[in-house]
């Protein structure tokens, strides 16, 4: 759905994108991840058609972003990092202006006003001036206007900067709605909190370059040569649990403490699941056998390390 190629952005001597390529496959929820001033607004102006490159190119649901930008306005949304309202409209007035723009028949807009404001939780709000609306109530807003025209790509700059906690979740929970539409999101944020449970995939952007693209599960086994498994035992069995893991040639440096033992082995799924079996047979009472996941922020710290050092 989004194809990104060799995109380089420079101003003047400074170079904001350095050849950067990935792509986003349908109905993925992909997160832009990196700090203020890696490139991620360039690169989102870039597929928004809003900023020339210097070099390369990029397909939105196989429009090119360079060649046939009115093509690609037509399959996205875009949601700026920094938008504005208009004082003196309504809220539903709001939404009819980007559906006009859109050249949305008059005879359709009246529904699918009515359904994005269901589908947002504003229909209270239909009639309440836009410049009334708490900042939370506005970023919806903003994101119901992407969604007039029913694109299949959103394309949204921090879309929950400056929001409390409440409206994060909130505005979590509605992209996952919107996943679950068939929609191809990517989501740029800084704050990498607000990607690690609900993106599917994500890019690391750190000083113009892309250093790392895939799910975060992939990204973890490329960055660790081992696993670290964590096991809760029940009763008495903490002794008798660490002398047949500390047995196991796949297993490290064991630790334990209090009734939960944590490990770190170096081998594939089915030597894990027999070693949860050698365990059971044993007689030793296991209520959790998990594998410690590195979080997105210690993914991060990994990945960029050598780069901001």
């Amino acid at each position: 759905m989004i194809e990104v190629r060799n995109f380089t952005k420079r101003y003047g001597d400074f170079l904001a994108v350095d050849d950067l390529s990935f792509t986003i496959p349908e109905g993925e929820i992909f997160g832009f991840i990196g700090p203020n001033g890696a490139g991620k607004s360039t690169t989102i102006r870039f597929l928004a058609t809003l900023l020339q490159p210097t070099s390369g190119s990029a397909y939105v649901c196989g429009h090119s972003v360079v060649h046939d930008p009115m093509a690609v306005r037509r399959v996205i949304g875009f949601m700026p990092d920094d938008f504005g309202v208009y004082d003196g409209m309504k809220v539903w007035e709001f939404l009819d202006f980007f559906a006009v723009a859109y050249q949305i028949p008059r005879a359709y807009r009246k529904k699918i006003i009515g359904e994005v404001l269901e589908l947002l939780d504003l229909t209270s709000k239909r009639d309440d001036y836009v410049n009334g609306l708490s900042r939370g109530m506005k970023q919806r807003l903003c994101l119901g206007k992407t969604l007039v025209h029913n694109p299949p790509v959103l394309i949204l700059d921090e879309p929950a900067s400056g929001l409390d906690p409440r409206a994060r979740v909130e505005i979590k929970s509605l992209l996952t709605e919107l996943r679950a539409m068939k929609k191809t999101i990517l989501i740029s944020s800084h704050i990498l909190s607000e990607l690690a449970d609900f993106c599917t995939t994500i890019g690391i952007i750190e000083r113009g370059r892309l250093l790392a693209a895939g799910s975060i599960q992939e990204i973890q086994k490329q960055l660790r040569t081992h696993r670290v498994l964590k096991v809760g035992l029940v009763g008495e069995d903490v002794p008798r649990a660490l002398a047949m893991l500390r047995a196991e040639p796949a297993v490290q440096h064991v630790e334990s403490y209090d009734h939960t033992i944590t490990c770190e082995f170096q081998g594939e799924d089915g030597d894990k699941a027999r070693l949860l079996h050698r365990l059971i047979a044993a007689g030793v009472s296991v209520h959790t056998f998990t594998e410690v996941e590195l979080s997105l922020e210690e993914v991060f710290m990994m990945i960029t390390k050598g780069v901001v050092n």
